[in-house]
């Protein structure tokens, strides 16, 4: 297997609206990631991942772009982001920008244009149809919006101010390699491409037989050309790295995006767990684990997270994070970065933070759950019902402010934050973080020294065991003479273990528990979250066949 320095690395995300304010303005800025820069160096991250920040009207949070050749006013100037730059590689720590080209904002200059007439210029660089069909968007009940200027529907894969860009036009292809040739050539290190297998369309936009599975907006004809030629005319040409977010794939469709002979990503996000698992469920986890290793290991490069901007914090929606939520958030934090693929922490994960449960549909900011509850009020759902339905998903549960420490504002700002902090910040926060040697900061630093010190757990081959255990998650990674074994009690309640004849009590070098004060040697019962990690230094044999 090829060794890359990405494959080796551990991204950590910033949604920078929501990590430090420095101007008082209640939302995070660009000067708010620089002047915590060393809070991430400390961790051990090796790569930030940078949300929007480009130009922008604001409606779904950076995401729908005006102007991609400059910063959004309320993140800093172009300016502030040089400095980031220079700060970030002065630290030795690399920055990917988010890659937003399926769609743009509605107030982009060529939006603005082509919505002027029927015979504009730029009148092709968006998808416009006489009639729509009966697809849904991402956050609306129809993927298409009727222009009363020209009398007619263009499409919109998510809000209806976010219209999709036509990629099966080539000028507009060329526009957005010049966009992206900009900032590759500022020096940053790679792009996080925004749900980057929607850009090609089904041909002729036929009726979907089933309308609420929105697959149909992914993965159509083209879609590899369209990367291919971007690699050929922009991504070849620097020493950098692509992770594409990449919902409705299997395996076999991920290989096409990141086989290493493809040309096309070096790695991506699936959504088999976060998209579609919305509880713990240890058997399907287990399956989805199998199924993409066996599927990608030694052709293409997988991703290992559960929660970012878009999706619930894990020790909320997959842990415990009330009763167990430090012994949760350490056991997940082994499970990911000991797991093949490349590691992802979404800020404020590395502290135990929790999603959040504010009273009103008012206190919410997330566009898809408000849009979704305006639906469901509209079909005669009790409003109340409606809400405490979409709790469980909103995204602005990863959202609210970083909790820095336990002074009012969570120490995020001096202004009144854009979205409300969690009433935990008292308890959960930084400061506190950092001063307790036993906190989830330190075990997330632990494991990532250990990631970075033992190869073992970026390129060993993975052998799970246990496979029908209800509560127990457990594997061995195998790289040469070199193999750990990986423990893992994911449930609320301890478990019984017997290990296999294979793997022997002695022999054993402990690395790495996430409970104080367990004998290593007695791996009988495992107590609720607990997490283990041995070298075994005794040969195994009949594992995987080989010894």
């Amino acid at each position: 297997m090829k060794q890359t320095w990405w494959k080796e690395a551990v991204v950590y995300q910033v949604y920078w609206r929501s990590f430090y304010d420095t101007d008082g303005d209640g939302y995070g800025d660009l000067e708010g990631v620089i002047a915590k820069l060393d809070y991430i160096k400390e961790l051990g991250a090796d790569v930030i991942w940078l949300n929007p920040c480009y130009g922008s009207p604001d409606v779904d949070n950076g995401y729908d772009i005006s102007d991609y050749l400059s910063i959004m006013p309320k993140a800093g100037t172009m300016d502030s982001f040089d400095r980031l730059l220079k700060e970030v590689h002065t630290r030795g720590l690399k920055l990917i920008m988010d890659l937003v080209v399926n769609h743009t904002s509605d107030q982009h200059p060529w939006f603005i244009e082509s919505r002027s007439s029927a015979d504009n210029p730029k009148r092709d660089y968006y998808i416009w149809r006489k009639e729509a069909n009966n697809w849904r968007s991402y956050f609306t009940p129809s993927a298409w919006e009727f222009d009363e200027t020209t009398d007619e529907y263009y499409f919109h894969s998510f809000a209806v101010e976010q219209p999709d860009l036509n990629w099966a036009n080539a000028t507009v292809r060329e526009e957005i390699y010049a966009m992206m040739r900009f900032w590759l050539n500022k020096g940053i290190d790679g792009f996080r491409m925004d749900v980057i297998n929607l850009l090609a369309k089904q041909e002729g936009f036929p009726d979907a037989e089933h309308p609420e599975n929105i697959s149909y907006l992914g993965n159509n004809p083209g879609i590899h050309e369209y990367l291919q030629e971007m690699h050929e005319k922009v991504l070849q040409h620097y020493d950098i790295f692509t992770v594409g977010e990449i919902p409705f794939v299997t395996p076999e469709d991920g290989v096409l995006y990141v086989g290493e002979e493809r040309r096309e990503l070096h790695t991506l996000f699936h959504f088999e767990v976060c998209d579609y698992m919305a509880h713990w469920d240890m058997q399907r986890f287990k399956a989805i684990q199998k199924r993409w290793y066996d599927g990608m290991w030694g052709s293409g490069w997988n991703s290992q997270f559960l929660n970012n901007h878009d999706h619930t914090r894990l020790v909320t929606r997959f842990g415990n994070d009330r009763t167990y939520r430090v012994e949760s958030a350490k056991c997940f934090a082994v499970l990911l970065h000991t797991l093949p693929g490349m590691p992802y922490i979404y800020q404020g994960e590395e502290i135990g933070m929790t999603g959040v449960r504010f009273p009103s549909i008012d206190d919410y900011n997330d566009i898809a759950m408000k849009n979704k509850y305006r639906e469901e009020v509209r079909k005669g759902r009790d409003p109340q019902e409606a809400f405490e339905e979409l709790l469980h998903l909103s995204r602005d549960n990863s959202r609210t402010p970083m909790q820095w420490n336990s002074s009012p504002k969570a120490g995020f700002t001096e202004g009144t934050p854009w979205l409300k902090v969690n009433p935990n910040y008292r308890e959960i926060n930084v400061e506190s973080a950092l001063a307790d040697p036993g906190s989830v900061f330190y075990f997330y630093q632990k494991l990532i020294s250990l990631r970075k010190a033992h190869k073992v757990m970026v390129y060993g081959d993975y052998v799970p065991l246990f496979e029908e255990h209800p509560q127990i998650y457990a594997y061995l990674r195998v790289l040469g003479g070199d193999r750990w074994l990986v423990l893992l009690n994911i449930s609320e309640e301890a478990a019984d273990c017997e290990l296999p004849e294979s793997v022997p009590a002695m022999g054993m070098e402990p690395l790495l528990f996430n409970y104080a004060d367990r004998d290593p040697g007695d791996l009988s019962r495992l107590l609720p979250y607990e997490a283990r990690v041995y070298r075994l230094i005794a040969v195994v044999e009949n594992i995987n066949g080989s010894s």
